[in-house]
């Protein structure tokens, strides 16, 4: 968990988060440190913070700043401040102020505690996206001049966003905590005191404490509550106002938007006069098209401000007043706060505290910072050295009467506190607690703190009985009254400050703070209306990344159609493809403004539904590419691992088996497979490329007893000569079948191969060996022969369909009509498969241009009796016979083609390197030898 500190200020915050390294000050969604304390209202959702203060301009009815300033506020006593704010207030339940608005096509209102709470549900989440943990205790920095209800008030909006203050903090004593927690170059002879003033946007406050190692103590809180930097910049406002209105005619007040740029731009004038003598002033079209400029110079500036400027040092007299010190006494002057950044507000300061102000602490930061250590120091989560803080409250509580006023905490008690009091009256009664109304108590707030109920709800006849209670002013520095019971003596009469521990007779109910201005139903319907407007933001954010992912995949489709897929997409799939990107390109720009996200998704799953087969494509290509990638790779890294072998043998082997692996390769993309054949083939390759390679670098020397006489293995290679022969008219034969039939076959072949490799390395004896193959042999033949002459049933054609009837669900008739079939073209086609199995045979022992002859003769004939139909076979069999054995006869009467080179016996490939192979031959027969 999380241990973070708040500083709410009127134009901009600022979180903190203590670390074991120290404290952080954490950055929003535009790497900034401070976040603008703006919540605005979009048609269709919220925008908070910096994204807020960009509608400032554009939207100025609808974006609520200034918040703070609202918080506990009478309506009819801020009246005539809320004329100056862009956006509509009305007045509410109890006196309060409503902000009104339009929001999703109706009418809302908002109390500044909602908006307060909307701030504070941005601001959680902002920190619980920089730490990636949650956030949920906080310390949250106030000013020292918010009253009873003010204080509550900032409770109910933290509770509404869903936090949990450990403590309410006054500004002051965080800047001052931040301050002292590190300086180790304290006096050891006694306090050292110092003051902090802080000058912000709308107030100014000052702290007087004195410090000591390991402890702090707050002396004094004074402020001046409308003394801000916003009323400079006001006095710039109305200079600039007052000048455009008699140069150009124009009446800015009158005009929201107009208000809310000259207002930014004054602010910026400050800033800019904070550094040079002079500053000018340009807005464009600032009502109509009328372009307005002006300049002012520093000194008509603090001409301007001479009011203001008097009024710094009030604050300052009241501080030291009330902590008892004289100007002489204080060590040093920290000014703090974005608004004091003035020189003439230094040279005031400096002219009546006798010493230049410092500037050590962060201007804009320090507040949060100090929350953040008094959240480590309250939170179990970290460790953090021991110092003590004392604060001091700035009113004088009391509980007013007929009978005269008790004073129950005096102005700067410290707290959190408790004090016990008696008094002699009727049960149940009401107890109203107040502060000292005096002239340095802010206007436009209530001095009255509020009513507690002590005992049962039901009036009671009998005499005055004496009630003793106890009055807390808790760490919030708010007053509670949680305890109170009846006491059997009855002589005292009034009021009765009394000690703690007395004997109690009977407790007595008591409720809280009855004169609240929010209560638990209110609290319940404002997290339910938080919820309802964050889904809604939600749902809006998900539609427009919806959008946005639409929107990328027409401009990236339409980029890849041009690019990558270009050659892979035919010109119908093009065109259909393109005019569906245009359709919906110019859909999202001109009619989807109000659609859903389902819309959005819906328009691009049927974008993608037509992309697919594009892509299926390309990512068979980039397999196929990244397959004989690899597989060029590892022919490469062993043809240079074969240069460091030592032995010539093993060398020459390994490189042998690199160059035939190449020729495969060169060979494979001429066979014309399927892309998922092609990759099968391709990895296949690698595989056996690695096996046979580490095996022939890990075999041992010629002279191992484990290496075979060159005898054995001409012997090895013989017997295995019939397993090859077949292997390799399988894969002529699969050529000129369909595909689902050739890839069958193909399948059939290379475990027939990967059989005869793994068979031919064990120490098997060759009789073993060749009673193997012959096994083999017919098995390849036999389900060769079952797949080329399998043909489905069809009732309306005789041709053959390439499609596999076994997968297809068929009744029993079905079935019988289908074995019956298959059983009669066998049996009609046995002649025939016999005359072409003999010559097969015969041609083994012929030279190789009449062997090839031979076997093309074969084939055709092969796929001439699977090509015929069950009514045609049985008539033209004979004829095929006779064909066959009158052309092979005439190919065995012929003479040579070629000179014939009578080849030693253990010779198994002779006949086959030697004869006029077709180009699909030599390259099944080049597989079958890299693969042997």
């Amino acid at each position: 968990m999380s241990v973070i500190g708040f500083d709410i200020g009127n134009e901009s915050c600022v979180i903190a988060a203590a670390k074991r390294g120290g404290v952080d000050v954490l950055l929003n969604a535009e790497s900034k440190r401070e976040t603008p304390a703006v919540v605005s209202f979009g048609e269709k959702q919220r925008f908070l913070g910096a994204a807020g203060a960009a509608f400032a301009t554009a939207n100025p009815k609808s974006t609520i700043s200034q918040i703070k300033r609202l918080i506990g506020k009478v309506y009819k006593e801020v009246e005539e401040e809320l004329k100056l704010l862009p956006f509509v207030t009305s007045e509410g339940p109890r006196g309060g102020i409503f902000i009104e608005l339009e929001y999703l096509k109706d009418k809302w209102s908002f109390t500044p505690v909602e908006i307060l709470g909307m701030l504070f549900k941005h601001l959680k989440q902002m920190a619980e996206k920089n730490l990636e943990s949650s956030a949920v205790d906080c310390v949250i920095g106030i000013p020292s001049y918010f009253t009873d209800l003010q204080r509550r008030l900032y409770l109910d909006a933290a509770q509404i966003a869903g936090l949990t203050p450990l403590s309410l903090m006054h500004d002051g004593t965080a800047i001052a905590l931040g301050y002292g927690m590190y300086k180790s170059d304290l006096s050891n002879s006694g306090p050292t005191y110092v003051m902090f003033v802080d000058i912000g946007h709308c107030d100014t406050q000052v702290t007087v404490a004195s410090f000591e190692q390991g402890k702090m103590n707050i002396l004094s809180h004074s402020f001046d509550e409308n003394l801000g930097g916003r009323d400079f910049d006001e006095v710039l406002f109305k200079h600039f106002a007052a000048q455009f209105n008699e140069k150009h005619k124009i009446d800015v007040y009158s005009n929201a938007r107009a208000s809310v740029r000259l207002r930014a731009s004054c602010e910026k004038v400050k800033k800019v006069l904070s550094a040079n003598a002079e500053a000018p002033l340009s807005i464009e079209c600032l009502i109509g098209d009328t372009d307005v400029r002006g300049t002012i110079t520093r000194e008509e500036f603090e001409s301007l401000s001479s009011k203001l400027l008097e009024r710094v040092i009030v604050p300052c007299k009241m501080a030291l007043k009330d902590s008892g010190l004289s100007v002489d006494e204080l060590y040093t002057i920290e000014l703090v706060g974005s608004g004091s950044r003035i020189p003439a507000i230094t040279r005031k300061l400096t002219s009546f505290l006798k010493k230049e102000p410092t500037r050590t602490l962060n201007a804009s930061e320090c507040v949060a910072r100090g929350c953040a250590l008094r959240c480590a120091m309250l939170s179990p989560t970290l460790i953090v050295r021991d110092y003590k803080i004392k604060d001091a409250f700035p009113y004088s509580i009391i509980i007013p009467s007929p009978q005269g006023e008790c004073m129950v905490f005096p102005k700067g008690s410290p707290f959190p506190n408790q004090e016990m009091f008696k008094h002699n009256v009727h049960t149940p009664f009401y107890l109203q607690v107040a502060y000292v109304k005096d002239r340095n108590f802010p206007a436009g707030i209530s001095h009255i703190v509020g009513q507690f109920g002590i005992g049962s709800s039901e009036p009671s006849d009998a005499e005055k009985v004496q009630v003793q209670f106890k009055v807390e002013l808790n760490s919030h520095g708010i007053v509670e009254i949680n305890f109170a019971t009846i006491l059997e003596d009855k002589r005292h009469n009034g009021w009765k400050r009394i000690l703690v521990g007395d004997n109690k007779t009977l407790n007595l109910l008591t409720s809280g703070n009855v004169d609240v201005s929010t209560t638990n139903d209110e609290l319940h319907e404002a997290k339910e209306k938080q919820t309802v407007l964050t889904e809604q933001d939600i749902k809006v954010e998900k539609t427009k990344d919806q959008r946005n992912t639409l929107e990328s995949f027409v401009y990236d489709t339409r980029s890849k159609l041009s690019g990558a897929y270009r050659s892979l997409a035919t010109d119908s799939e093009k065109e259909i493809l393109t005019n569906n990107l245009q359709e919906t390109e110019d859909w999202l720009y001109e009619d989807s403004d109000d659609e859903s996200e389902q819309d959005y998704n819906g328009k691009l799953k049927d974008l993608k539904k037509l992309l697919e087969p594009i892509e299926n494509r390309y990512m068979e290509v980039t397999a196929i590419a990244k397959a004989t990638e690899t597989l060029q790779t590892c022919i490469a890294k062993y043809r240079a691992d074969a240069d460091s072998l030592p032995e010539a043998d093993k060398k020459d082997n390994v490189k042998n088996l690199c160059t035939e692996a190449e020729k495969w390769l060169s060979g494979l993309f001429q066979k014309h497979l399927s892309p998922k054949a092609l990759l099968t083939e391709l990895n296949r390759g690698k595989e056996i490329v690695e096996r046979e390679c580490q095996s022939r670098i890990r075999s041992k020397s010629s002279s191992s007893r484990h290496e075979k006489p060159v005898d054995s293995e001409k012997a090895l290679a013989k017997a295995a000569k019939p397993l090859q022969d077949c292997i390799a008219k399988c894969y002529s034969l699969a050529e000129s079948l369909s595909d689902d039939r050739k890839e069958k076959i193909i399948e059939l072949c290379i475990r027939a191969e990967k059989w005869l490799n793994g068979r031919a390395r064990n120490n098997a004896s060759l009789k073993t060996l060749s009673t193997d193959i012959n096994r083999v042999i017919e098995t390849v033949e036999s389900k060769c022969e079952k797949i080329m002459s399998f043909k489905p049933s069809s009732p309306k054609h005789e041709e053959p369909d390439d499609s596999d009837q076994r997968d297809q669900p068929v009744d029993s008739d079905q079935r019988d009509q289908h074995v019956d079939f298959a059983n009669a073209m066998v049996k009609a086609a046995e002649p025939l498969r016999a005359c072409i199995e003999h010559y097969c045979s015969l041609a083994e022992s012929l030279p190789a241009d009449k062997k090839e002859k031979i076997i093309n003769v074969c084939i055709e004939a092969k796929k001439w009796v699977n090509d015929r139909s069950r009514k045609t076979l049985s008539t033209e069999i004979s004829h095929a016979i006779e064909f066959v054995e009158s052309e092979c006869k005439i190919i065995i009467s012929s003479k040579h083609l070629t000179p014939k080179h009578e080849e030693p016996e253990d010779s198994a490939d002779s006949d086959q390197r030697d004869g006029p192979m077709d180009t699909d031959q030599r390259n099944k027969h080049n597989d079958s030898q890299v693969k042997k």
